[in-house]
C-alpha cells in the first residue's frame, strides 16, 4: 500500500536554469507532463508542468518576425522562473490513499516523492495511482467482480462476511463498508471483490449466512 512500489523512481528531472524550451523538447519527447526542478543537490525547487509551458508562449495565431522572436526569447528563459514553487510533496512511506486525497485536495497530476534530506526520488502521478489499484485489487481481471452487501445491524458484520467467503474457499481481495450516498438514508453497504466465475454461489453462501445481497449488481462476472 506504499507508493514506493508504484511510483516512478530515478525521474528525469531539470534544473532551475534549464531553458524552456529544452525543457518543452523532454516533455514531448517523453510523453511527459510533470518535470520536477531540483538544485545542484538534488533537492527539490519546484515542478513545471505542460500547461506551464503552454502559458508561457504567445498565441501562435501571429507568424510575424517580432511573434518569431518572442518565441526564442521565451525558449531561452530559464524554467524557474515559470515553475512551481509551492509544492506539495510525499515521503516514500506515503500511502496510495495518502497520495489520493493530496492529489484531489490540491487538483495535480502528479507530485515529487522525496527523502528525508529533501531529495526527489520518484514522481507518483494519477496514472501511477490507477495502476496501483487496479493491481492491488485486480480490477479487470477475469472473474473480478464487485458483491453489494446490506450491513445488518448485527455485531461484527465484516468478520462475518470473511468468515463466510473463506469458509466457502471464495477467493477475495477487498472488504470495505461505506455510508449510503443516497440523502437522508444512514444505512451502510459493505463491498467485497471476489475473484470468482460462479457469482451466484457468492449469493447464495452470503444469503445463507444472513446477509442481504444488493440486486442491482451483475448476475456474473465480466
Amino acid at each position: 500500500m506504499y507508493i514506493e512500489h508504484y511510483m516512478t523512481k530515478i525521474p528525469v528531472t531539470v534544473g532551475p536554469e534549464t531553458p524552456i524550451g529544452e525543457v518543452k523538447g523532454i516533455l514531448e519527447t517523453k510523453h511527459f507532463r510533470h518535470l520536477p526542478v531540483v538544485g545542484d543537490d538534488g533537492c527539490l525547487l519546484g515542478m513545471v508542468t505542460d500547461r506551464d509551458i503552454r502559458s508561457a508562449y504567445p498565441s501562435c495565431v501571429d507568424t510575424g518576425k517580432q511573434h518569431k522572436d518572442e518565441i526564442w526569447k521565451i525558449s531561452q528563459s530559464p524554467v524557474g522562473e515559470i515553475m512551481s514553487k509551492d509544492v506539495v510533496s510525499l515521503s516514500s512511506y506515503a500511502t496510495l490513499d495518502d497520495a489520493l486525497i493530496l492529489l484531489n485536495r490540491h487538483k495535480v497530476g502528479a507530485l515529487p516523492v522525496i527523502d528525508s534530506h529533501h531529495k526527489v526520488i520518484g514522481v507518483f502521478s494519477v496514472r501511477d495511482l490507477i495502476m496501483a489499484y487496479t493491481t492491488l485489487f485486480g480490477l479487470g481481471e477475469r472473474g473480478s467482480v464487485l458483491v453489494g452487501v446490506k450491513d445488518d445491524g448485527k455485531p461484527r458484520p465484516l468478520t462475518r462476511i470473511v468468515h463466510t467467503l473463506e469458509e466457502h474457499d471464495i477467493h477475495f481481495s477487498r472488504v470495505v463498508r461505506s455510508k449510503s450516498m443516497v440523502p437522508g438514508q444512514h444505512s451502510q453497504t459493505i463491498s467485497v471483490r471476489v475473484n470468482t466465475m460462479n457469482l451466484r454461489a457468492v449469493h447464495r453462501a452470503l444469503e445463507e449466512a444472513g446477509f442481504v445481497v444488493d440486486p442491482m449488481l451483475p448476475e456474473q462476472p465480466l
